[in-house]
């Protein structure tokens, strides 16, 4: 059974954006999930959005209350949450249909307190690709700490919405944002809840699109004068955790840099990342899909769906490994049954371009994943061999595709499974009859 995950939407006056930020949700490939939203005392239509929202759909829980702001309504969205997992999303944005599947595998893997990720930057119709730590690696907390100290007001670090936080530890803890501090909260939290984490996983894949919309509770805690003490409050908060995390000779060899802080702290809030670079036109930043081919039936529709699902798949682990999504098509050809040996079997059985494949294979190779055996008297034609480098990623491919029969086979019982086995055999073997 999948961990529960509770995603946290606090809403106000978000009439205009709400239903794509609860779609997103809704839609995730991921589906053991709570969505919490908390309406804020909105005068618009969002409080009635939000009940439609509940009553059409089990998943989700509506609290409304008086207005009493973003940490308020963060905070009961905690209370209420039942979740192993916890995520937040503002209203004003929306996740990638992999967001959650993504941070819960991570986290189910590796067994880390923390998952960070990429995120998209969204302004008007541009997006951009924006993240920090490029690194795989399960990293400490000190690690960890490290790198934020090089950014200490970037919003990867700051936000809570790029993160995946473990339930238990706010409630063991009792962790919650401070009411009463509206600059920097989100850090303040963070920072806290980083004193009770051991290891942090960050990922390359963006799984958020943030928008800056004006008026927006975001916007609204932002643009709130930070006053000198309440940034001091903040300063010394930030001080207090890597003197706890570091010996006092380690703290004094890191002081410059952790006073960095105070530069990046005389701007109101966390810094907002710009739009560029690697800007791209919001719609092409991930691959497409033909809707009526989605709806539709046919054999050929059949393959179409099962290609683009394999294709999404894909391009999450590419993104996650900071690779082209044909080297991992390519990685997950050579690593199949089908005993692709050379570049012109491996040019058929994937179906890619001849260029294609020659420009992924020279990637893979220039990461020590695989090695192209030249020609030589007793071999006529070049041949792949992978290398042990090769074998964490081929795992990645092999869990991708097994999620993806388990979601083939949603809702099957065991007796059925055994069925639909015995059927797909009998098939494979007469599609198989042809060719032999």
């Amino acid at each position: 059974m999948e961990p529960l995950v509770s995603i946290i939407v606090p809403v106000y006056n978000a009439e205009k954006t709400l239903e794509r930020c609860v779609d997103s949700v809704l839609h995730q490939e991921y589906k053991n999930l709570e969505l919490i939203l908390i309406n804020d005392g909105s005068t618009d239509s969002s409080g009635a959005l939000c009940r439609a929202f509940a009553d059409d759909d089990p998943r989700v829980r509506l609290i409304d209350k008086a207005n009493s702001g973003v940490s308020d309504s963060r905070n009961q969205g905690i209370n209420a949450a039942q979740g192993e997992y916890i995520q937040f999303l503002d209203s004003d944005d929306w996740i990638t249909p992999d967001a959650t599947r993504l941070m819960v595998g991570c986290a189910q893997r590796t067994g880390c307190d923390l998952v960070v990720a990429d995120f998209y930057r969204v302004v008007g119709d541009k997006v951009a690709h924006k993240g920090s730590i490029q690194e795989n690696a399960i990293l400490s907390l000190q690690e960890y700490a490290e790198y934020m100290m090089e950014s200490p007001a970037d919003f990867y670090y700051g936000v809570l919405w790029n993160k995946l936080y473990r339930g238990d530890i706010l409630r063991r803890t009792g962790l919650r944002m401070n009411v009463e501090i509206h600059w920097c909260e989100d850090f303040l939290f963070n920072l806290e809840y980083l004193r009770h984490v051991k290891t942090v996983q960050a990922i390359q894949a963006p799984v958020y699109y943030y928008v800056k919309t004006k008026g927006s509770l975001v916007a609204q805690s932002a643009t709130l004068t930070g006053t000198v003490q309440t940034k001091l409050k903040v300063f010394q908060d930030y001080q207090k955790f890597y003197k706890d995390i570091y010996t006092d000779e380690e703290y004094e060899e890191q002081a410059p840099r952790i006073y960095r802080f105070l530069i990046a702290a005389a701007k109101d809030g966390l810094v907002a990342p710009s739009i560029a670079p690697g800007t791209k036109k919001l719609g092409t930043e991930r691959p497409t899909v033909h809707l009526p081919a989605i709806q539709r039936e046919g054999l050929l529709t059949e393959q179409y769906r099962y290609r683009k699902l394999l294709e999404r798949y894909f391009t999450s682990i590419a993104e996650v490994q900071q690779m082209t999504l044909t080297e991992v098509q390519l990685l997950a050809c050579l690593g199949s049954d089908a005993e692709v040996v050379t570049v012109g079997e491996l040019v058929d059985f994937s179906g890619l371009p001849k260029n294609l494949v020659k420009r992924g294979l020279e990637q893979l190779e220039k990461r020590e994943m695989l090695r192209v055996l030249p020609k030589t008297k007793k071999r006529p034609t070049p041949e792949i061999e992978l290398m042990k480098e090769a074998q964490p990623l081929l795992q990645d491919i092999a869990h991708a595709e097994e999620e993806i029969r388990g979601l083939r086979c949603a809702g099957f019982t065991q007796e059925e499974l055994e069925e639909l086995d015995g059927f797909e055999q009998r098939i494979t073997q007469n599609l198989r009859s042809h060719f032999e």
